[in-house]
């Protein structure tokens, strides 16, 4: 199955041709960080760490719309890099490890975005009651080859 998705034309030529595959892997690569780097602001914010004197609830409703468009575009980008070499991608155990990090961080983000105004209502505190999510991030970058 995989196999023939590398070997259909669009791929085939997606892959062969070297100036499309380095613009999608730098546009998957800018994506990436556009969508941890906003992500983490709001998490910096939220632990106190960061933009104190911003509300928690605005900045994330101010951010999310931008890292949510990052993330699509990071999938999608995601998905061409990996039609080019998908018989090598799909039966390694470490791209699982990858997609698993990646939607455990999604899932955080949601819980992130979902629990801003309640923070944002709350009296202050250092920390929320939540695991550290930008350290779910940390092993999914260094799987890219």
């Amino acid at each position: 199955m995989w196999e023939a998705l590398e070997q259909s034309g669009w791929v085939k030529t997606f892959g062969s041709t070297g100036w499309m595959y380095a613009s999608v892997s730098v546009i998957h690569y800018l994506t990436m960080f556009w969508f941890i780097g906003s992500i983490a602001v709001v998490d910096l914010r939220v632990m106190g760490v960061a933009a104190r004197k911003r509300n928690v609830a605005e900045l994330a409703d101010q951010i999310f719309p931008w890292a949510w468009t990052g993330m699509a575009l990071a999938i999608v980008s995601g998905f061409f890099m990996f039609a080019a070499d998908a018989g090598d991608w799909a039966p390694d155990p470490v791209f699982h490890v990858k997609l698993l990090m990646i939607a455990i961080s999604i899932v955080f983000a949601i819980i992130v975005q979902r629990g801003a105004p309640t923070w944002a209502a709350a009296p202050e505190r250092s920390l929320p009651d939540l695991p550290a999510e930008p350290n779910t991030w940390t092993p999914s970058l260094g799987q890219h080859r």
